[in-house]
């Protein structure tokens, strides 16, 4: 194109030393990938030659080197100081004849292209910038709404004077690069019209957790500042990865954000480009982006990441004129976790929860709050303190450093301070809402994101510990160890531990957190006798088509990110396991439960399926299931039936299944069944020809066995799991699985809770042990030492030995 300036489809990956990390960024996904369907604006780059050719001809090296002489980051006064006298001899450099001839005949192309009316996004693009070890994110300036030629060279000799930046000084300090050794390179492009439309980022892989099989979407109304700095509390999509590539088509998990404000242009104002307005409450209620666009996203995301072959952070915006997706900058992918040692911060007590959030990292710290309300208040923190702020930008990282934690009412998981946090490896909580109002400087507070992806932030010194598990290396024993698992937020770290899939995935705590409703209310909310529980009903249904759509889309989430988390290893899903009296507790549960004496044998599991009184709502959870195994197309998921009593009311509950949709054996689902009934036992063999599992609950067969309630205190003395008679029930339910060719297993406590009960259990064969997260490694340290006693597997002394020290180091 000249001397000093490259279009887009003349430059790359192997251009950074010329035109920047951002640039030759956009240039490779111009270039490469615009066959692959990846959309993005045209435009072109001034190189770091040209940065390099304005200094010498101003002669400005010797003053800027002097400038920064002996510069002192920690010392606030003196970076400001240092920074504004670089800052203002690069902006005094002017720019060569030459070098605006060229900017002026790019803008001309653009126009050409794009029509007279185009505006220009004019951005910053370090020879420093994006790479895979520093990302320089938000350290140098862009300027938006950009049109005329005499505005364009004043952007982009600000553009150049931005470099020195003190935010990015102390960066560069902090990353161990030169400070005239860095160069900037611009990026002039047509500047999407996200501000009439959404905007936002999104990662190929989950942020928290580092599992690389989603896409995490997160997006806004207007342009794309207020997601990055963390202004709104975004909406947020996942993609699972490998099903999306197998031909599926559906959003695995989405959640809707406050998106108060929207950031859009100014065109009559001289002053600024860009102003925040507050977003019509219609367009909070509703998400920013429709399915298919998602899914368009996702499918840029998977291209760019196979095309560079590592985890990339991609910003995206939408416009709002033509309507189309265009990707606007990739990088990769920063901070992501690779530990093979997984620590689990675990609170030892509960407190009073001040404001909840979304969880940015694992950990938990205690320490005194400070809030802060901007950058001239920011000398008043002291290390160590947790950071409590509205939200916060670039300028703010020399102090965020020194944080123990932070707190913002604003942001998402890819907002600035959740960036920052996650680099600086200190646990975050955004999007609060109300952090800055709740907590007061000096107070002490215990941050937690230990409890999946909601962060709390708690009154007080909490006590708490931390659980180190290895999570690599771990040899495999003949008998399957699988986990016990019904929270979603915990998937993608539960899945890191050495596992052979989730032998019980519990609905229970998704129907009672995130649906509250009960599935009756919500198919007929008509039948709800009270005024304020319909209205509460609707409420929590706004949004949705009925109050059916929206228990499906929610239960198939919360199923579908579990199932995604451990793909394609089985995923045992139980259905709804309630009693009635627990029933009763969700929203209009009341009008849809009877009263019973004894609801621990009552009108639970098989026995409702089928009934009148809720076959509407199992025809619901029928659905949501549907959704997973064939939308989503997770067909890992088993489906378990828990409680059949009696072979008719199997049969019975089968059919209402296959006339739902969910046959078995068709599309190859399996249907187990909850072994807790001793005529489960005695009828092993007919049961056997309608399933093709058992999964052995133990705790309901010894209560059935023993005829001991197992809620009762006063008879707790004789609840025991190990008694003669329950190990004989369950060996003859494994020896009946065995002989009908199904799967055995058992998702109790017990082989964890004593070793003789898994030494016992891996005697008798059992094909499987499901168990909660907590004792995943060390019964499977048992298990192994147990099947190579007995001469069973490949687990050598070596192996073992490598075992125990990875689970039990130095002992």
């Amino acid at each position: 194109m000249g001397r000093y300036t490259r279009r887009f489809d003349e430059i790359g990956s192997e251009d950074l030393a010329l035109v920047g990390g951002k640039n030759a960024s956009l240039g490779e996904l111009y270039r490469r990938l615009r066959e692959a369907g990846v959309r993005v604006p045209d435009g072109f780059a001034i190189t770091a030659e040209a940065y390099r050719a304005m200094l010498d001809a101003a002669g400005a090296w010797a003053p800027l080197r002097e400038a920064l002489e002996g510069l002192d980051v920690d010392d606030v006064a003196d970076l400001a100081a240092r920074g504004k006298r670089a800052r203002q001899l690069i902006f005094d450099a002017g720019l060569p004849e030459e070098l605006v001839a060229e900017i002026k005949a790019g803008y001309r192309a653009l126009r050409e292209e794009y029509g007279e009316d185009v505006r220009l996004a004019v951005r910053s693009s370090a020879t420093s910038e994006d790479l895979p070890t520093a990302s320089f994110a938000g350290q140098h300036e862009t300027y938006l709404n950009v049109r005329g030629d005499d505005a364009l060279l004043e952007a982009c000799r600000r553009c150049f004077a931005s470099l020195f930046l003190d935010r990015a000084i102390h960066y560069r300090v902090d990353q161990g690069f030169d400070h005239l050794s860095v160069a900037l390179s611009i990026g002039v492009m047509k500047l999407v019209r996200s501000d009439i439309g959404s905007s936002g980022v999104m990662f190929s892989l989950d942020t928290e957790s580092g599992f690389r099989d989603v896409v995490l979407l997160n997006g806004s109304y207007g342009l794309g500042e207020n997601v990055v700095q963390g202004t709104v509390d975004p909406d947020e999509f996942m993609v699972h990865k490998p099903t999306y590539l197998a031909g599926s088509r559906a959003v695995l998990r989405r959640k809707l954000g406050t998106k108060a404000l929207r950031m859009e242009l100014v065109d009559d104002d001289p002053s600024r480009t860009t102003r925040n307005v507050d977003t019509p409450p219609g367009d909070r209620d509703r998400f920013c982006l429709r399915d298919d666009e998602v899914l368009e996203l996702a499918g840029y995301a998977c291209a760019i990441e196979a095309h560079y072959e590592m985890p990339m952070d991609m910003e995206w915006a939408k416009d709002g004129t033509d309507g189309l997706l265009y990707l606007v900058q990739a990088r990769p992918a920063t901070s992501v976790p690779t530990t093979t040692v997984l620590q689990r911060f675990v609170l030892d007590e509960t407190g009073e929860v001040v404001v909840e959030g979304r969880a940015v990292g694992t950990k938990a710290v205690s320490g005194v709050a400070r809030r802060i309300g901007g950058v001239d208040e920011l000398s008043m923190f002291r290390p160590g303190e947790v950071l409590v702020a509205a939200t916060t930008t670039p300028d703010w990282e020399p102090v965020m450093k020194t944080a123990s934690g932070i707190v913002t009412d604003h942001g998402g998981r890819t907002c600035h301070a959740a960036i920052v946090a996650r680099e600086l490896g200190i646990p975050a909580v955004v999007g609060t809402g109300r952090a800055t109002t709740r907590i007061e400087t000096g107070e002490e507070v215990t941050v937690s994101c230990g409890e999946g992806d909601t962060g709390r932030v708690y009154r007080g010194r909490i006590p708490f510990h931390v659980e180190e598990t290895a999570a690599d290396n771990l040899p495999r024993p003949i008998t399957k160890i699988m986990v016990n698992l019904g929270n979603p937020e915990l998937a993608f770290t539960t899945a890191l531990l050495p596992n052979d899939g989730v032998g019980l995935a519990r609905r229970e705590f998704l129907i009672g957190e995130s649906i509250k409703a009960h599935p009756m209310a919500l198919a007929h909310p008509e039948l709800v006798r009270d005024p304020a529980t319909r209205e509460e009903l609707a409420r929590l249904t706004a949004g949705y088509p009925d109050g059916s759509a929206f228990f499906v889309e929610r239960l198939s989430e919360g199923i579908g990110t579990i199932a995604a988390a451990f793909w394609p290893k089985p995923v045992v899903v139980r259905m709804s396991d309630f009693k009635t009296n627990e029933y009763a507790t969700l929203l209009g549960g009341a009008d849809f439960e009877p009263d019973e004496d004894n609801p621990m044998i009552g009108f639970r599991g098989a026995s409702r399926y089928a009934h009148p009184a809720y076959r509407d709502g199992f025809a619901l959870e029928c659905k949501a299931m549907l959704r997973v195994r064939e939308e989503m197309g997770l067909k890992n998921v088993v489906l378990m039936i828990p409680f059949v009593r009696r072979v008719e009311e199997a049969e019975r509950v089968l059919q209402v299944m296959a006339e739902s949709g969910l046959e078995r054996d068709k599309d190859g689902l399996e249907v187990y069944a909850m072994c807790e009934i001793p005529n489960n036992v005695v009828l092993v063999d007919r049961f056997a020809q309608l399933f093709d599992g058992f999964s052995i609950g133990s705790n309901d067969l010894t209560q059935l066995t023993l005829g001991v309630d197992r809620d009762s205190e006063v008879v707790a003395f004789d609840y025991d799991e190990r008694d003669e008679g329950v190990k004989e029930l369950i060996r003859l339910a494994v020896e009946g699985c065995r002989r009908n060719h199904i799967h055995s297993g058992i998702c109790g406590q017990a082989p964890s809770d004593y070793p003789d009960m898994a030494a016992f259990l891996v005697e008798i064969g059992i094909d499987s042990m499901s168990l909660n997260a907590d004792s995943l490694v060390s019964t499977t340290w048992a298990v192994l030492d147990l099947e190579r006693r007995l001469g069973r597997g490949a687990a050598d002394s070596d192996a073992n030995a490598l075992l125990r020290e990875l689970t039990h180091p130095g002992g």
